[in-house]
């Protein structure tokens, strides 16, 4: 079972919840790769070489994508992701009307890609807290069941 935790952040605030998902597999013993997309090279391309990945996003402003995800979310439509499973998680910022609609694209973009994207969508009002952690061990646990069949 290949894992990539794959995720891109401006404030830190995703890459804390990255952290989070790195922590937990490691208490684990899961081994997996990890990509701070923006800074490493990572592209959806990339995806197909792993079973499980949990993916990471920020929502920008008034519910954009980050700047440095917008190609990788066009190109994620020329990927075939049967069989992938995906968790997502993103720090979001509860002042816009659009609360983390970043997740909801890339959701659905992987879906439409043939990924199944399981556990909740892991959105975050601005920086983590421990109920936000919390969370987020049970995605990755969700994800981790669903690699398992």
């Amino acid at each position: 079972m290949k894992i990539a935790v794959a995720y891109a952040s401006m404030t830190g605030n995703t890459e804390c919840i990255a952290d989070e998902v790195k922590r937990y597999l490691e208490e684990q013993g899961i081994e997996y790769a990890s990509f701070h997309i923006g800074s490493d090279d990572f592209y959806a391309l990339d995806l197909v070489d792993y079973d499980g990945i949990f993916f990471g996003s920020y929502t920008y402003g008034d519910g954009d994508l980050p700047f440095e995800l917008m190609d990788f979310y066009d190109e994620v439509e020329d990927e075939d992701l049967t069989g992938r499973v995906i968790g997502l998680f993103g720090s979001c910022d509860s002042f816009y009307p659009l609360y983390g609609v970043a997740l909801d694209q890339f959701k659905e973009r992987f879906e439409s890609a043939g990924a199944t994207v399981v556990g909740e969508l892991v959105k975050v009002d601005l920086d983590p807290d421990e109920d936000d952690y919390k969370r987020t061990r049970h995605m990755v646990d969700d994800v981790l069941a669903a690699l398992k069949g």
